[in-house]
Formats: C-alpha cells, structure tokens, sequence
C-alpha cells in the first residue's frame, strides 16, 4: 500500500523551524492539518518565541491565504512568521522582472524637446542631440553622441552606469545623483562612461573598460554584441 505524503513536514534548526507545504494538497487539507500539527509541536509558554520559515514549494497563495496561515501559525502559539516563501509569482510581477531586465535597442537621433524612456538597460543606437533626453532603470549605452541629458538607474539604483562613444552631456543623471556640464573636458572624451564613486560620493567620468570590474554584469549588452 502506497504511504500517503503528508501535507504538512515540520523541520527542526538551530534557528527555529521550517514548515514545507505539500503543492499538490487543497488549501482546506493545509490549514486542517496546519492546526493539528503545530498544536502537537507547540512550545510551552515559558519557552521563548519560535521562529518558523514557511516553505510553499510550486505553489501560489492570495494574499488572504497567507494571511490566514500567519494568524493559525502566530496567534495561538509562540511561533513567528520570519519568511514564507513561494518558487512561484504572480503573472504582473514576472512581467515587470522581464520588462526591467530587458535590453531595449533604440536605433534614432533624439532631438532636443524628446525623451527616450525605458524599463529596463537602454542602448541607443544614434545621438542625444542637446535638449534631448535619455531615462533608464537600468543602464544606458549611448553608440553615438551624448549631447543632452541622460538618467540610469531612475528607481534609485547607485550601480548603474552611462556609457558612450563620445561624452559631452549637458547633464548626467545615475540614481539620485546629479553632475553638470562643468565637470567635464570642454571638448568632451571618447569611450568613457560616467558611475558613481562612493569613495568621491559623486558622478565620476572614467574609462569605459572599467564596465569590466564593476559588480553589475552587463551581460544583456555583452551577449547580443558577441552574437552580432
């Protein structure tokens, strides 16, 4: 006779304990045998609170249902909720993750009054011509002319970068981080690429072979320039 696979396996750590939630059973048969299994493993009231992790495997729940297992795993015992963790996210939160981690490819010259906005890494193939304006969440790869203003890392991410083939901005942008056309060469420099320096605590213009050591790796960019 075939064992029947529990829907509820508590396992004990030197950190608390882990609850792994069987994917294939109904929530009803989850929180029926949730109520007997940690009424069995309750600790004693003089006992300190119990840290427990939730593990759902492959398995989806609204966010009533995790609250419902927060309230039968906290309320009546002295256990807490440290994490519960899902393999699986809902369809709106995989399309952003895809969106922001794109790399769109622009081929245009933006002219002064446009703006050229993306969610994820931006290359523009052409030129920021003065007055035009260049937005990204992610990093920015100019191949041409950065005349105008360009802003990487919108959503605050300090480790994004600006690259471009020839750099004389009216304005660089990364996160919350401004630097102004005065900081640079009046005849502007070729290959280089602007990053934060959090020793400097500011805008710095470097070369662009430094890309290669910094911790974000720009792999979206590598991959199509290496497959043409």
């Amino acid at each position: 006779m075939q064992e029947t696979k529990p829907t509820i396996t508590i396992k004990g750590t030197r950190d608390g304990l882990i609850l792994f939630i069987d994917e294939d059973a109904s929530f009803e048969e989850i929180v029926q045998d949730l109520v007997k299994k940690l009424e069995a493993s309750s600790p004693k009231k003089e006992e300190p609170v119990v840290s427990v992790k939730v593990k759902l495997g492959h398995r989806y729940l609204k966010d009533e249902q995790r609250q419902q297992l927060k309230e039968i795993i906290e309320e009546k015992n002295r256990f807490q909720i440290e994490a519960m963790e899902s393999e699986v996210i809902p369809i709106k939160d995989a399309k952003t993750w895809l969106d922001q981690s794109k790399l769109k490819v622009v081929n245009q010259i933006v002219r002064s009054g446009q703006v050229l906005e993306t969610e994820g890494d931006l290359l523009l193939v052409g030129d920021v011509n003065p007055g035009g304006r260049v937005r990204a969440r992610g990093n920015i790869y100019i191949m041409g002319n950065l005349l105008g203003i360009a802003h990487a890392g919108t959503e605050g991410d300090k480790e994004a970068f600006i690259a471009a083939s020839y750099m004389k901005p009216a304005q660089l942008r990364i996160a919350g981080y401004i630097s102004r056309a005065p900081d640079y060469e009046a005849d502007g420099v070729y290959m280089e690429c602007g990053i934060i320096d959090p020793d400097q605590d500011k805008i710095v213009i470097d070369s662009i072979k430094i890309l290669s050591k910094q911790k974000k790796v720009i792999s979206a960019f590598e991959r199509r320039m290496n497959n043409g």
